[in-house]
């Protein structure tokens, strides 16, 4: 083995650890929390989500941004409840900036769950993740199956979010 492949295995059992640590430390504390409004939508999220976006879905430094605020205010208008339908169908990727940090990354389509899946997933985490009000409508299959109707690809995605993602100088 070369010392380059070495230092490689070396910092990705490291990274695993931190990893493994800090999911541990979130599961703890979620282990705290009343039990979620979505529970169908929580499981599914610890299952697809929760190991680059955290346990409580506040997002890993340096690899996938918090779901605790956006989503929540994406739900309350008609172009942002697309933009969550179409993130969790087809990804996202390239630069974005969540509340004034940058992340470049590629989040993986999950068109391969079911409409209600999905519906449900995004309503836990725009009310019990992102707190939305009560004024917020939750999601329905009806919506994914909408917009899964209309494929587009990761790229097509992170342009749209620029009509509805807070601009920051």
């Amino acid at each position: 083995m070369t010392q380059s492949a070495s230092a490689w295995r070396g910092r990705g059992a490291i990274a695993a650890l931190v990893c493994l640590f800090g999911l541990g430390a979130s599961a703890a504390r979620a282990a705290d929390a009343p039990a979620p409004q979505f529970a169908d939508g929580a499981a599914s999220f610890q299952a697809n989500c929760a190991v680059c976006h955290g346990a409580a879905g506040t997002g890993l430094p340096s690899l996938a941004p918090p779901l605790t605020s956006y989503p929540a205010r994406y739900a309350a208008s008609p172009e942002g409840r697309l933009q969550l339908a179409m993130t969790v169908l087809y990804g996202l990727f390239g630069e974005i900036t969540v509340e004034d940090k940058h992340f470049d990354f590629k989040m993986p389509d999950f068109s391969r769950l079911d409409d209600a899946t999905l519906a449900a997933t995004l309503n836990f985490v725009v009310f019990d993740l992102g707190h939305a009000p009560a004024s917020v409508k939750p999601l329905a299959a009806a919506d994914i199956a909408a917009e899964r109707a209309q494929p587009v690809d990761g790229a097509a995605v992170r342009e749209h979010r620029k009509t509805v993602a807070p601009v920051t100088p």
